[in-house]
């Protein structure tokens, strides 16, 4: 059984983190009715007594939480979860990374190198075949950007054969971490180089998302209002707080996109797949390995009785712009490959018919026009028939980073800001040009790309052997 070490950097990081854990250990008690440490589990949790005794007595999840601020992680070792993490795998500071990328990759990363990699060690050895780090961040404050980066590059120098698999939240453009820009260019530059597969995700997409849900629910199209304990607004399951935080739902949904991801690793399926795969198939190169993610149906994380979503209505949905994880329309514009990850009882022929229907409304690369991967998991989410996650490495993306570019060279032309940068010891200006000038190479890759839109789609030439 292969196992993945969960790695939360920040305060988005750790919040994320508790949710899907706590969503996690929700599914696992509906289908293990007697509460036994099994196989499912064991992909991501590891049993402290190494044999089958009771799941909440015994099991501690492989991961390791991070933040240079201890608000967050104290609010989970206070909360429910409480007993899942271990008390030996948590690495905290009090002052926090001030929303500034050096301080967490230059200054933390340094200073606490040696207890990281030591951390990162022990979790692996707890693993019987380590599949991937998966590690959660966001690329807007400090701590989530830069010692999240910075992971990326001792994952890679100690671990690198180990795949390294990263879930980036992205700053909406009325961020209000005005160094934000920075943050994520610098941190872009890291994922580029070190990253071998990246589920970008932006919280303007995300805030849309729930708006939706709850537009749906209150006029009553979904027959229902989302009750207060309901996957889409209850936070109670994971952190410790009397009342919502403004970006608990917003969270959860990240959570859930996680829990449908990592569902082939923990539960059976006629044609599972895992996380390796993922990246195996999807990335054609290495640097274009930034993969649009969309739910549906969006309503699965609300508490609400609802009919199902006819199964053929659930396919053209993961492809419209409105279920898609950040603002783009990928229908739009140019697919490299694309993954479906369905869960619930759900044949391949349905999967096969789908894509038949659904491939001449979509535009794929001429070199790759079959560039399809499919995964089934026989069990769906809690309460739901069936579910499906899709995965797409398509240009689309690329708008998003033209956006983040403009607004780090509004801030750059100015060199508003760069003082709070530059005193910290090891900082450099090259660091800022190095990071932009990445951004601009990925992004006229792309528009390479999107060229041969369009273009023929017969096979080039093959050569001829002279006899």
């Amino acid at each position: 059984m292969t196992q993945s070490v969960v790695i939360q950097v920040g305060q988005c990081g750790n919040q994320i983190g508790c949710r899907f854990w706590d969503l996690a250990l929700r599914e696992h008690a509906a289908v293990n009715k007697k509460g036994i440490y099994d196989e499912a589990l064991s992909s991501f949790f590891r049993n402290i007594y190494f044999k089958f005794i009771s799941i909440n007595d015994t099991s501690f999840e492989i991961a390791l939480l991070i933040d240079m601020e201890e608000g967050v992680v104290n609010e989970i070792l206070q909360g429910p979860l409480r007993d899942v993490f271990d008390s030996k795998q948590l690495i905290t500071d009090v002052s926090g990374s001030g929303n500034n990328w050096a301080v967490g990759h230059k200054l933390y990363g340094s200073q606490y190198r040696e207890q990281i990699f030591e951390k990162l060690r022990r979790s692996a050895e707890h693993c019987d075949c380590l599949q991937c780090f998966f590690i959660i961040h966001s690329m807007g404050g400090g701590t989530g950007s830069g010692l999240g980066t910075f992971l990326l590059s001792l994952l890679e120098d100690e671990f690198p054969e180990v795949y390294r698999f990263v879930t980036s939240v992205y700053p909406s453009g009325e961020d209000d971490v005005i160094t934000s820009p920075y943050n994520s260019v610098l941190a872009m530059k890291e994922l580029n180089e070190h990253a071998d597969c990246v589920l970008p995700i932006e919280n303007e997409s995300l805030f849309d998302i729930v708006s939706k849900i709850h537009q749906m629910t209150n006029s009553g199209k979904l027959g229902s209002t989302v009750k207060q304990s309901s996957l889409l607004t209850s936070s109670a399951g994971g952190i410790n707080t009397e009342q919502e935080k403004p970006f608990d739902a917003m969270n959860n949904i990240v959570a859930n996109l996680l829990l449908n991801l990592t569902s082939s690793t923990r539960f059976e399926g006629s044609l599972n797949m895992d996380l390796n795969e993922i990246s195996m198939n999807l990335v054609p190169f290495p640097r274009l390995h930034y993969l649009v993610s969309s739910l549906t149906p969006l309503y699965t994380l609300a508490d609400v009785n609802v009919p199902s979503r006819r199964l053929d209505q659930m396919f053209s949905d993961a492809f419209s712009k409105d279920h898609q994880l950040i603002q783009a329309d990928p229908k739009n514009s140019l697919y490299l490959a694309c993954a479906l990850l369905v869960r619930g009882n759900v044949q391949v022929s349905d999967l096969r018919r789908n894509i038949e229907r659904l491939k001449p409304s979509l535009h794929f690369v001429s070199w790759n026009q079959e560039g399809w991967k499919t995964g089934l998991c026989s069990v769906p989410p809690v309460g739901h028939s069936h579910s499906l996650l899709a995965l797409a490495n398509n240009t689309c993306v690329k708008p998003t980073f033209i956006e983040l570019k403009d607004r780090f060279m509004r801030l750059y032309k100015k060199k508003a800001h760069l003082h709070h940068y530059l005193h910290i010891e090891g900082m450099e200006d090259t660091y800022f040009s190095e990071a932009i000038s990445s951004l601009s190479d990925l992004i006229e890759e792309y528009n390479q790309l999107d060229a041969t839109r369009g273009g023929p789609t017969v096979d080039p030439p093959r050569l001829k052997i002279a006899v």
